[in-house]
């Protein structure tokens, strides 16, 4: 399941990299999904590598490594090296559950966080990523099914994203224009929200078999 739910989260990105383009070309360089086109395309072929068998720590640390190897721009440096600080915090054999995604996207944001210097309300990938660890949290899983976890994280990181159109940038690129940049969506959110959105459908497919 988690090779799958890799690969599908590679093809959402390569299918949407002219979306991003679209959407970065109105606040950055516009090479946002160039970018992440190129991380998907070198995170597939680490995963070639690896064994069929392979973890989710193994997938996180192959993916981390090469999309830092790979991918420039702003957004590139940080997902790969918030994937790598995931796959340091997930033991060999931990179970996909609330409670190891809630371990995996604290170790992301708070990564993000630290190299990036920004927070939720900056207008970047963690006005998604944020409300999708929250999601995770105990006291917002109580009683719920894992598949009804899933579905609130998703929903959260949708709106997160739209979140970002309100208000203006605060980092990278799109802050030279401020205020000039409420009413667009963010590209990194956008992205953060397209891989989650392919993991979350392959994780649900996989409660139902």
């Amino acid at each position: 399941m988690v090779r799958d739910a890799t690969e599908a989260a590679i093809r959402a990105v390569l299918n949407e990299k002219d979306f991003l383009n679209e959407l970065d070309d109105k606040i950055g360089d516009g090479d946002h999904g160039l970018n992440m086109a190129r991380g998907a395309q070198a995170a597939h072929e680490a995963l070639a590598e690896l064994d069929e068998e392979a973890g989710l720590k193994e997938v996180l640390q192959a993916v981390g490594e090469a999309v830092t190897a790979n991918v420039g721009g702003s957004a590139g440096p940080l997902y790969g090296a918030a994937f790598s600080e995931a796959a340091r915090v997930v033991d060999e054999d931990c179970a996909l559950d609330a409670a190891t995604l809630e371990k995996i996207f604290t170790a992301m944001v708070a990564e993000i966080q630290k190299r990036g210097n920004a927070d939720r309300g900056d207008k970047t990938m963690l006005d998604v990523l944020i409300p999708i660890r929250d999601s995770f949290a105990a006291e917002n899983c109580a009683g719920k099914s894992f598949e009804d976890i899933l579905t609130q994280a998703r929903d959260a990181a949708r709106d997160g994203l739209e979140f970002t159109k309100t208000i203006a940038a605060r980092k990278g690129r799109a802050a030279s224009i401020g205020d000039k940049s409420i009413g667009c969506e963010d590209p990194g959110a956008a992205s953060s929200l397209i891989i989650f959105r392919a993991l979350c459908a392959v994780w649900k497919d996989s409660l139902r078999e």
